[in-house]
């Protein structure tokens, strides 16, 4: 499995349908709640006089590049900064939060959990088709509606009427260091919950729990008592600090939208994009040990790989993406290859040593992952701490084939399809 990562729409859009193959293969593709909703209002605009493309084309084309095999939808921002704020911890780097998990306990008695298919993840299959909720048109035509209202050059006058100007903060550094100042600072915390609350709901009868939690740590600063939470509040202060100080447009409801991608920053290795915005602004909320990727390098890489790999055969192609590329082919010096030695070397060094597994190996492994995840559900399994869970399984819809590309074995989607017939 190679490193987590962050992409936004302008990067899926970017790549062809067999390239965004590669992109799931060789990456494990976070699919952030905004980019489902930013797909999604796609479908409320209005086709352009002379286009060949519908909206529903449009959202289509995307939802069949979208990653089905290792990506997996992540909490929304806002539910995991109301669950660091109860104490609960936050996932960390590489540690993709994800909703849903039934505990159980498998034939063996090991406990584990098991994640089905996501809301989201479905509703990307029957984008696919070219099946659209009534209810998901109501929903894009809101949120288009929503980015139309919004007022930045008000937030930015707010800001101003601070003392927050072009001359008091000058680059994206400083916007970042004075946002990052707040939250590390220890006063005034009944504030700084305020001001969390006015950009993420928490429901009332759950603020009293919150408050006594943080009185009874003594009020340290929030980045120290809830980080995640604290990294959320930052994220939002730079954005309106950098509005007042003209680093950001406020001309372009858009860029609210865009800088939200960066609330999920935390858990990845990677943050791949080509929007200019991100370019700017996502370096200086990064630590070493992550990287920002400019999206037209990182698909120019991956169009390498696909052309190289392209000169295998029909019949080569059938045993799958597995098999036929475990890791990144090619030149060692490629983006893809060097993301992968930084971010997940164990991968790289595993795939070299692994011995094939043999079809009767593969027919019990698959038996028991079927067994463990319809195993009874196991209450005493829920509060036990994620490092003491033995196995992990998540439901996935994933075609066969995509583009030119088995993803699976086709003797292997040959087989299901015989027993389903």
């Amino acid at each position: 499995m190679g490193p987590v990562a962050l992409f936004d729409k302008s990067f899926l859009q970017s790549l062809a349908v067999d390239e965004g193959v590669w992109f799931d293969h060789f990456f494990l593709p976070v699919v952030c709640p905004l980019f489902f909703v930013e797909t999604l209002a796609d479908l409320s605009k209005r086709k352009r006089p002379g286009a060949s493309r519908t909206p529903e084309d449009i959202v289509r084309i995307i939802a069949d590049k979208t990653p089905v095999m290792s990506g997996a939808p992540c909490l929304h921002h806002s539910q995991l900064c109301i669950a660091n704020l109860l104490g609960h911890e936050a996932p960390r780097l590489g540690q993709v939060p994800l909703a849903g998990g039934r505990p159980v306990r498998g034939a063996d008695g090991k406990p584990g959990v098991v994640f089905k298919n996501s809301p989201e993840a479905e509703a990307f299959s029957r984008w696919q088709r070219g099946q659209f909720h009534e209810l998901e048109r109501d929903f894009a035509s809101s949120w288009r509606a929503m980015l139309a209202n919004l007022n930045l050059p008000e937030v930015a006058s707010r800001m101003r009427a601070l003392g927050i100007t072009p001359q008091t903060c000058k680059t994206i550094e400083q916007a970042h260091g004075m946002a990052a100042s707040f939250v590390n600072a220890q006063f005034a915390p009944k504030q700084q919950l305020a001001l969390l609350a006015s950009f993420v709901h928490i429901p009332g009868d759950l603020w009293g729990s919150i408050v006594q939690r943080w009185s009874d740590a003594g009020f340290p600063s929030l980045a120290q008592h809830a980080p995640y939470a604290g990294f959320v509040l930052k994220v939002e202060l730079f954005f309106q600090i950098a509005l007042a100080a003209n680093l950001i447009s406020a001309d372009r409801a858009s860029n609210r939208a865009d800088i939200a991608y960066l609330f999920y920053l935390p858990f990845c290795h990677v943050f791949v994009s080509g929007d200019k915005l991100h370019q700017r602004c996502a370096p200086a909320f990064l630590t070493k040990r992550q990287d920002f990727v400019w999206g037209p390098d990182l698909k120019a890489d991956i169009a390498r790989i696909n052309r190289e790999l392209s000169a295998f055969s029909e019949e080569a192609r059938q045993i799958g993406l597995h098999k036929l590329a475990p890791r990144p082919p090619g030149d060692p010096s490629g983006l893809v290859a060097s993301l992968w030695r930084k971010h997940a070397p164990n991968a790289e060094s595993s795939s070299e040593s692994k011995v094939p597994m043999s079809p009767e190996a593969e027919r019990k492994l698959v038996e028991h992952l079927n067994s463990f995840a319809k195993a009874p559900t196991a209450p005493d399994v829920a509060g036990l701490p994620a490092d003491e869970l033995e196995s992990l399984a998540i439901e996935r819809l994933v075609p066969a084939k995509r583009g030119g590309w088995w993803l699976i074995p086709k003797e292997v989607a040959d087989r299901e399809r015989g027993e389903e017939v």
